[in-house]
């Protein structure tokens, strides 16, 4: 059922996070694959990836404009901010995981696993212990067009989980090619999608007291396009990206309802003081909209 031209509800439960006087905005045009969008709150600007113009484009809330950021940008590509405020970008062309500090320095966290070259971090989130939680597949090293043309060093696709004392570990390896990743609103459970197999795969790995992941699961298949980029509101509602838009899945990984974008969705990320805006990275343009639903942290 249609509830106006930008939402679909497959389930009731859908409708109680939508408000039923908004539409989507559309905020930018001008891409080639727009990704990784992160929500600043101290500076209220959403800085999202550009990857094949190998720029950072920065959009203004206040005064409603996007410009450039950074650029070049080494093909960066997934964001996220630590507990500190800080951003942690993944490039794609250095193969590396960077935060940029206060003072706007560079500081690597991550680039090499067991002293290989990681392949080409994608999407990254950081929890409230200090760890940065980061996907490694071969998107930036299979072409040139998002990043270099390169061998895998490492020979596998992995999850890492960077710890405060800059160890590195590899979490999940046994996935084609791991893409979006998100915690629940406890941190007790990880999400990852595997957009490396059709349809694409959405699992599921709980974590133990000790830290330690038990087997991933399979929560969700997407129905449509491809799952790739993914964030979680506070009631543990999973939005995530694909060919028709946006999919909002509940609580067991059914698809409850969908927010309806003409062209294939690479992202979403939650933003506004209140965190109840998603703005939305699609093929070529930069959308947002107003939800009844308040967005977690990372």
């Amino acid at each position: 059922m249609r509830y106006t031209e930008w939402f679909e509800i497959i389930d009731p439960a859908f409708k109680s996070l939508i408000l039923p006087n908004v539409h989507v905005d559309l905020l930018y045009t001008g891409g080639r694959w727009l990704e990784g969008p992160v929500y600043v709150p101290a500076a209220r600007h959403l800085l999202f990836s550009d990857i094949p113009n190998n720029r950072v484009m920065r959009y203004d809330e206040v005064n409603d404009t996007v410009a450039t950021f950074q650029a070049p940008s080494n093909f960066a590509n997934g964001h996220t901010l630590d507990r500190e405020g800080r951003v942690i970008s993944c490039e794609h062309f250095t193969r590396r995981v960077t935060r940029r500090e206060h003072d706007g320095s560079l500081t690597v966290l991550a680039d090499r696993f067991e002293g290989k070259l990681l392949n080409s971090p994608n999407d990254v989130i950081a929890d409230s212990k200090g760890n940065i939680w980061f996907t490694d597949p071969s998107y930036g090293i299979s072409t040139p067009y998002e990043g270099s043309l390169a061998e895998s060093e490492i020979g596998s696709h992995n999850v890492y989980r960077l710890r405060p004392d800059g160890q590195l570990d590899a979490m999940v390896t046994d996935l084609v090619q791991p893409n979006g990743l998100a915690l629940s609103p406890d941190e007790a459970t990880l999400f990852v999608v595997d957009s490396g197999v059709e349809p694409a795969r959405l699992m599921k790995y709980e974590l133990s007291s000790e830290g330690n992941l038990n087997p991933g699961i399979l929560f969700s298949e997407c129905s449509n396009g491809m799952y790739d980029g993914l964030r979680l509101d506070s009631a543990g509602y999973i939005w995530t990206s694909a060919g028709d838009g946006v999919h909002c899945l509940d609580h067991n990984g059914r698809v409850i309802g969908k927010i309806l974008i003409p062209e294939t969705v690479s992202n979403v990320c939650f933003g506004g003081p209140d965190r109840n805006r998603l703005y939305i990275t699609a093929t070529r343009n930069l959308y947002a909209v107003y939800l009844n639903a308040s967005g977690l942290r990372t």
